[in-house]
């Protein structure tokens, strides 16, 4: 039987499909990030299907296990804590272990706090570059930031707000003029755009007593990209 990839809420629950509820309800097991965050996703839509976790650091002989109840005809569902598996988040290893044995995988489309945040940006998306998380090490962290800076085109990263300063800090000295977008919590109670470059969004942000949420950065493109010249 199928793997179910399930993109889940990001923080509002009814961001869910007619598809995704039918599929958490007919699985045989629930493979989440964290059983007790999803339970609550469950809980709101009355769903009573088992949890087994599966995150980033489960050993390989579970993940075995869980290939094996597919082999045996079992339906599963993977899905993560927010957002699309996979995409900065748990899922590549039992997803490859699946298809390696010849398992149907097969994506139950949804939220992406990437995607979400790209559309609200107002940059061309017709090409971009995604890093997800920076390194943590500042050298590092400037040199693979000016890295997808340089190739002119759209970039967003996923950040924590203990380092979002430091990000915006870096994008200013790397690219002073770039249009810059900050989503903090989307979808969730406290969810806010901030737009401008990266001094003016790291100056709202450092006028308020603590930073707190989920990040996503997008940075727009700050010249004509090459296909628009040629157009032109």
């Amino acid at each position: 039987m199928p793997l179910f990839v399930c993109a889940t809420p990001l923080g509002n629950l009814d961001d869910v499909s007619l598809r995704l509820l039918a599929t958490l309800r007919e699985a045989d097991l629930i493979v989440a990030e964290d059983t007790r965050h999803t339970q609550r996703l469950l809980a709101r839509h009355e769903i009573h299907t088992p949890l087994a976790s599966c995150h980033a650091h489960t050993h390989p002989a579970k993940i075995a296990s869980f290939v094996e109840k597919l082999v045996e005809g079992q339906i599963l569902a993977l899905v993560t804590d927010a957002g699309t598996p996979g995409v900065s988040d748990p899922g590549p290893p039992l997803v490859l272990a699946a298809g390696a044995r010849g398992i149907s995988v097969q994506p139950i489309p949804g939220p992406c706090a990437l995607i979400a945040a790209i559309s609200v940006s107002g940059f061309d998306a017709q090409r971009f570059s995604f890093v997800g998380f920076l390194p943590r090490k500042p050298g590092k962290r400037r040199k693979a930031l000016g890295e997808a800076i340089a190739r002119n085109e759209t970039v967003a990263l996923y950040e924590s707000p203990y380092r979002v300063l430091d990000i915006l800090d870096d994008i200013a000295q790397i690219a002073p003029l770039a249009p810059v977008v900050v989503c903090r919590e989307l979808t969730k109670k406290f969810e806010e755009t901030l737009r401008g470059t990266a001094t003016d969004c790291a100056a709202k942000l450092r006028d308020r007593k603590e930073v707190l949420g989920e990040f996503v950065v997008v940075i727009g493109a700050t010249t004509p990209s090459v296909a628009d010249e040629v157009e032109d």
